[in-house]
């Protein structure tokens, strides 16, 4: 199998396609949906929420940590997870741009 050539292609092209990987499983997209609707979360409360195992959850929640989406805080013997507003913003402008080029042309290909 060969390697993927990620250095061939710019930042952006990279940042956009990890960003989508990260957001590519429904799973992710719930938590991110329940952190954005409450807030901020004990992840106990994602295993009642979302109906998964709590290590599914976890390595959910790390897939989104380890892109910056999200960020915790340890309290006692449970971590706290919020939405990283920065990096979310960031992620809207990325994604927004990426989605508003239009296609020149008027041609019809298919």
């Amino acid at each position: 199998m060969g390697l993927t050539k990620t250095e061939i292609f710019t930042d952006e092209q990279n940042n956009i396609a990890q960003i989508a990987k990260a957001l590519g499983h429904p799973a992710r997209i719930a938590i991110l949906q329940h952190l954005i609707k409450i807030n901020s979360c004990i992840c106990g409360d994602l295993v009642d929420e979302i109906g998964l195992a709590q290590p599914t959850i976890s390595q959910h929640l790390k897939e989104l940590k380890n892109i910056g989406i999200i960020k915790g805080n340890i309290e006692g013997t449970s971590v706290c997870y919020c939405i990283n507003l920065e990096k979310w913003a960031d992620i809207e402008t990325l994604f927004t741009s990426f989605l508003s080029q239009k296609p020149k042309g008027s041609i019809s290909c298919c």
